[in-house]
């Protein structure tokens, strides 16, 4: 797992204290996240880190969290970790996905973390990495692209 240094997590929010308020504000308008019952439980410049705790809606044969929510999860927190670096009024959409998954899914809670490898003006590369109860169960890499605002009519 990608190591996570609190003091510089820490350090980011201090230095740009807006950046969680705004992030949490376009959370309102993700209906998708919170249908599948994750939360954003750590978010940072071209970070995010997810959790969802597993419910019967989420498994799959034999108890395995489903595929399907193992790769939302990913393109969730690699999709926010590209939106903490457009401003406001900009927005990101996945272009490509791809996901290898490692282990089944088998466990209480996914855990996802997300971050930026390079940022551009219109696309940014990410990877991501789910973990289910410590165990890595998928690594994925995505392509976001920017979406600028619409023109005032």
């Amino acid at each position: 797992m990608s190591a996570i240094n609190k003091e510089s997590l820490a350090a980011a929010i201090a230095a740009n204290p807006e950046l969680e308020i705004r992030i949490r504000r376009k959370l309102v308008r993700q209906h998708f996240m919170h249908l599948v019952g994750a939360d954003l439980t750590s978010i940072a410049p071209g970070r995010v880190e997810a959790e969802l705790m597993l419910g019967q809606q989420h498994l799959q044969q034999r108890g395995f969290a489903h595929g399907g929510l193992i790769a939302t999860m990913a393109d969730l927190v690699a999709g926010f970790a590209a939106v903490t670096l457009v401003p406001d009024d900009f927005g990101v959409v996945t272009s490509d996905l791809k996901i290898s998954y490692l282990n089944p899914g088998v466990g209480q809670q996914i855990k996802a973390i997300g971050w930026v490898l390079k940022s551009g003006r219109r696309l940014h590369f990410c990877e991501a990495e789910v973990w289910c109860d410590g165990v890595l169960i998928a690594k994925a890499s995505a392509t976001m692209a920017v979406i600028e605002p619409l023109p005032l009519a």
